[in-house]
């Protein structure tokens, strides 16, 4: 289906009985919403409604010009509108990756509208932003950024040689082409990039505590997110809160542990009722 809010248009995966309980689902980079059709098939099995949805920058109709447009306030104002107009106002919310990132600022600045929230691999905003800040570690890690903040280099780099660059990246994600191939379309991969572009990491910082229920599923290998910034996750939250860290699993939690990561949403669903 497609959504229109904002001005823009929504890609929009759904499933589950009509009436069940929603859940709405953001991805992260270089990924989209077919990223949750392992989790979503749990999900929809226990009778919860899903909507996974490309975000802007993904969906064909929501790539808006000019960097400013993919700050993380802008991002996070489109979960907004997603929970209102697709979940009447409140749900349980999943992100992964940078739709963690949102997930994580939507809970803190908006309450009202979360349930409960499972962030995927990424933690709290000011969590990973103390840890880019402090942590060795964590500067090694993110290091890989400096390459997409090179307008024009960055799209070249990962584009050349049919996108050999963003097929490597996406090892491990199962169907690497329903991802690829979106993303090598003209004129697709610079609003993608945009998200990197527009991230201010002193503004991640200054996110608020969350009060909602949360999970934090993190795998021990993933390359980007290290233990440091994840295990400070916990302390930005005054609400009930379980760390989840899965032994040998890299970055990509929802296609990797497809069940394991339903288990551990359901679970934090149900005690948040």
């Amino acid at each position: 289906m497609r959504m229109q809010t904002r001005g823009l248009t929504f890609e929009v995966t759904e499933g589950g009985p009509p009436g069940g309980p929603p859940v709405i689902l953001l991805h992260g980079f270089p990924q989209n919403r077919h990223s949750w059709a392992g989790v979503t098939a749990h999900l929809n099995a226990a009778g919860l409604r899903t909507f996974a949805i490309d975000q802007r920058g993904y969906s064909p109709g929501a790539r808006p010009s000019g960097v400013d447009a993919y700050r993380q306030a802008e991002c996070v104002a489109d979960a907004v509108a997603f929970v209102d107009e697709l979940a009447g106002g409140r749900a349980d919310v999943v992100g992964h990756d940078f739709g963690a990132l949102v997930g994580w600022q939507l809970a803190a600045a908006h309450p009202a509208r979360v349930r409960s929230l499972t962030a995927v691999c990424v933690p709290h905003p000011a969590a990973f932003a103390q840890a880019v800040f402090t942590d060795p570690d964590q500067q090694r890690r993110s290091s890989y950024i400096q390459l997409f903040l090179m307008v024009g280099k960055a799209e070249a780099v990962l584009t050349s040689d049919d996108g050999a660059r963003l097929r490597t990246m996406l090892a491990g994600t199962g169907d690497i082409e329903v991802y690829a191939a979106p993303l090598l379309e003209p004129g697709a991969l610079t609003p993608a990039l945009n998200w990197y572009r527009a991230l201010s990491i002193e503004e991640l910082a200054k996110v608020g505590p969350v009060e909602r229920p949360t999970t934090f599923v993190w795998g021990d290998r993933d390359t980007a997110v290290g233990l440091v910034a994840a295990s400070a996750a916990g302390e930005h939250v005054t609400g009930d809160y379980r760390f989840l860290p899965l032994p040998g699993v890299d970055h990509w939690v929802p296609e990797a542990q497809p069940e394991v990561l339903a288990q551990a949403i359901l679970a934090r669903i149900a005690d948040a009722s």
